[in-house]
């Protein structure tokens, strides 16, 4: 299945789930980050439930420190 991430595409196998995809694409730490699907913003709660489907926008957000 293919996905865009932040507007560039990434090809992942099966149907996975939000944390599935987080875990292929070598995310590791899940803290600071926010996620939406196709502009709607999932809970962080949902992650491990929500199955992502072919052709989903993806917006990925980390938050960073500074002044």
């Amino acid at each position: 299945m293919n996905i865009y991430v932040n507007n560039k595409m990434q090809e992942i196998q099966g149907q996975p789930k939000i944390t599935d995809a987080l875990a292929s694409l070598n995310i590791v730490s899940q803290k600071g980050i926010a996620i939406a699907i196709n502009n709607n913003v999932i809970p962080k709660a949902e992650w491990d439930a929500y199955e992502l489907q072919d052709e989903d926008k993806v917006t990925l957000i980390r938050a960073t420190q500074g002044g």
